[in-house]
């Protein structure tokens, strides 16, 4: 774990550019990030959450004129919604 001064540094320098997430997650959701991360070239969990926000993003944004798009944007939601407890932390 990084110092207190080296945490301060970190956030002064980035204050208006990023903040830090920490999140509980279940250890299913940890290893997904690890998979996606791998799988996708990425450098690490935390890309993995901004790659799968950026995925999520077009997404949305190709439903708006694509029915295809719409369509299976509309599935993983009520997918997500009908088994949230099994990815709730």
């Amino acid at each position: 774990m990084a110092s207190v001064q080296a945490q301060q540094k970190w956030r002064h320098k980035n204050k208006f550019v990023k903040r830090q997430l920490n999140i509980m997650a279940r250890k299913n959701i940890h290893e997904s990030l690890e998979e996606i991360a791998d799988t996708h070239n990425l450098k690490g969990k935390g890309e993995a959450v901004a790659f799968a926000v950026f995925v999520t993003k077009a997404l949305i944004q190709q439903s708006d004129f694509n029915d295809e798009a719409d369509h299976f944007h509309d599935i993983f939601t009520e997918s997500y919604h009908r088994d949230r407890d099994i990815y709730a932390p």
